[in-house]
């Protein structure tokens, strides 16, 4: 039988530091996964619960200091319809379109997404290849947490008891560019399989590529960056040599997960199909 748990709801993020200072609350946003584990659908549902949906001070897209800041509470559907999102950050954009249905997209948060700490955490990839930043805070005071040094194992986060993601900041960086793919049981409303973000510099000059990102979800205990096939697209065009020798990169240094919803082997391949198909819309041959 599904059991309720206590719900504490601050009015000010003040009040909300004081209470995750207390300890024994879990922190929720929009409530879509706890919705999941009050049924037993996926674990054990917290004790206590500390809902943050009415907190301002988390919400609100916008450009300042050079990167493009979220909310924790911005939903799937705010970024779906920001002007600077789809500027600034169209990979995000398109993973915020691959997650649930509208009543999902409307509720579930970016910063939930990033909390959850899920391998197949949709937006996770986005934001390890964007280079993100993680602003967390406490009652005393906030600090910044690399995208890279996020999730430093499985649904682990570096963030202490005492803290709470406050907001999500993207640097924004001259000629930069970025795909999104994700690959599922279905076209929509699916948990990923494999999914991979890749941003880059283009040389208006030479066409090559530099600070080449290429990062993957639901293919290892956590997202993760792919450094060997990094290395051997930096400094490159993306020609299909280029091309076969980032997949053949990739395919080597993968180390993917077996679980219910498909193998290593069908993961490392499909990883390695992507990676082509992302690196010859790019070059056109």
């Amino acid at each position: 039988m599904a059991i309720e748990p206590a719900v504490v709801s601050p009015a000010t993020l003040a009040e909300a530091y004081a209470i995750a200072a207390r300890g024994a609350h879990r922190p929720v946003a929009g409530g879509t996964d706890l919705l999941v584990q009050i049924t037993g659908g996926i674990g054990p549902p917290p004790d206590r619960v500390l809902d943050l949906w009415r907190l301002d001070e988390l919400r609100g897209i916008s450009v300042r200091d050079g990167a493009l800041e979220l909310g924790a509470l911005t939903t799937f559907s705010e970024i779906r319809a920001s002007v600077a999102c789809r500027e600034d950050a169209p990979a995000l954009v398109e993973a915020a379109a691959t997650i649930g249905a509208a009543q999902i997209q409307n509720r579930g948060t970016l910063g939930g997404n990033v909390m959850n700490a899920s391998p197949a955490g949709d937006t996770l990839p986005v934001l390890l290849a964007l280079d993100a930043e993680l602003v967390v805070g406490g009652e005393t005071g906030e600090r910044t947490i690399p995208a890279a040094a996020f999730w430093p194992a499985y649904r682990r986060t570096a963030i202490r008891p005492d803290e709470l993601l406050v907001r999500i900041r993207l640097p924004l960086v001259a000629d930069r560019r970025q795909r999104f793919r994700k690959v599922g049981t279905r076209r929509a409303q699916a948990i990923s399989k494999v999914v991979i973000a890749l941003a880059w510099r283009g040389d208006p000059g030479s066409g090559t590529w530099r600070e080449v990102r290429v990062a993957l979800g639901s293919v290892a205990a956590t997202p993760i960056r792919a450094a060997a096939a990094e290395a051997a697209l930096e400094g490159e065009r993306p020609t299909e040599s280029t091309a076969e020798r980032a997949v053949a990169a990739l395919v080597g240094e993968l180390r993917p997960i077996d679980d219910v919803r498909s193998t290593a082997a069908y993961r490392r391949e499909v990883a390695g199909r992507v990676l082509r198909r992302l690196v010859r819309d790019e070059g056109r041959w």
